[in-house]
């Protein structure tokens, strides 16, 4: 139970972030930056309704489309985020009727948006949960088009954007297309970056025994040790594997640049580890 408040409580908070930077920055600038609160943005100029109104509106078809055409895959979080967020909505049109940009710069409240609608959505994100919307399009043509998910949130994204052409000038059809493009890599920077590990694979030639001997015992990590050959003069030499975080990283290249400037060492990001335990049979689950 207790679990449970807490959940809602960081959920309600990381929905009230994204409903400002919604409403403080996204709306003031006119961009359809990919959102469903960007498409409502957009219909304002045609629907006799508030944002708050078309984007509750829009939320709530995209709810019944995604349980008939995609069955109950969209758990409670999903739809107590995506009725929120018009929810929230609405209580800042009340409160702030006179709302205008905090910049005075289209472009300006476009950034800002972006830097804080990412720290809502990567809360969101980390928990399980999201504010609807985009994901439920891309699942409905993940299914039926057997399009890749991160596409079909691209695509329907760029949609989105390209609609302010219809009723806003050149430049806020660029900034809405840019925006939708920054959107997404400073999202995955939120998500994935913190997150962010790094493989670190070592070749050396005299102090293996030792390098491994301080990964284990002073970094504290685990290590694996590969045979690897070369290529051009067949010599085997072991390589030593090991993922580490940013600080461990710059420990064991301080290491190892102190102890072997002749090591050979390969680098690369590691994004998602994951353990999956053998069954019964002896498979994988």
């Amino acid at each position: 139970m207790v679990r449970r408040i807490r959940e809602l409580s960081v959920m309600t908070g990381a929905t009230l972030i994204t409903a400002a930077a919604v409403f403080f920055f996204l709306i003031p600038s006119h961009a359809a930056v990919s959102s469903v609160s960007g498409l409502a943005i957009v219909l304002s100029n045609f629907v006799p309704l508030s944002i708050s109104g078309i984007t509750m509106l829009l939320n709530v078809v995209l709810l019944i489309a995604g349980f008939l055409l995609c069955g109950h895959e969209f758990g409670f979080k999903t739809i107590y985020t995506s009725l929120l967020l018009p929810v929230f909505l609405g209580l800042f049109e009340f409160f702030f009727p006179d709302n205008k940009s905090l910049t005075g710069d289209a472009a300006l409240d476009v950034a800002c948006y972006i830097f804080v609608v990412s720290l809502g959505l990567s809360i969101l994100f980390n928990m399980n949960a999201s504010s609807g919307g985009l994901d439920i399009v891309a699942k409905i043509l993940n299914k039926y088009l057997h399009m890749d998910l991160g596409r079909a949130m691209s695509m329907s994204g760029m949609l989105i954007a390209l609609s302010s052409a219809f009723v806003y000038d050149k430049k806020t059809v660029v900034l809405s297309v840019l925006g939708t493009y920054l959107n997404g890599m400073v999202l995955d920077h939120f998500i994935f970056g913190q997150k962010m590990k790094r493989r670190v694979c070592v070749i050396s030639k005299d102090k293996e025994e030792q390098i491994c001997d301080w990964i284990i015992h002073t970094l504290k990590s685990g290590a694996t040790i590969y045979q690897a050959k070369g290529a051009y003069e067949g010599t085997v030499r072991n390589e030593i594997i090991t993922i580490v975080d940013k600080n461990e990283y710059q420990k064991l290249m301080q290491y190892i640049i102190r102890e072997d400037p002749a090591a050979f060492i390969t680098v690369y990001n590691v994004s998602d580890m994951r353990y999956i335990p053998k069954n019964r049979s002896g498979g994988t689950k």
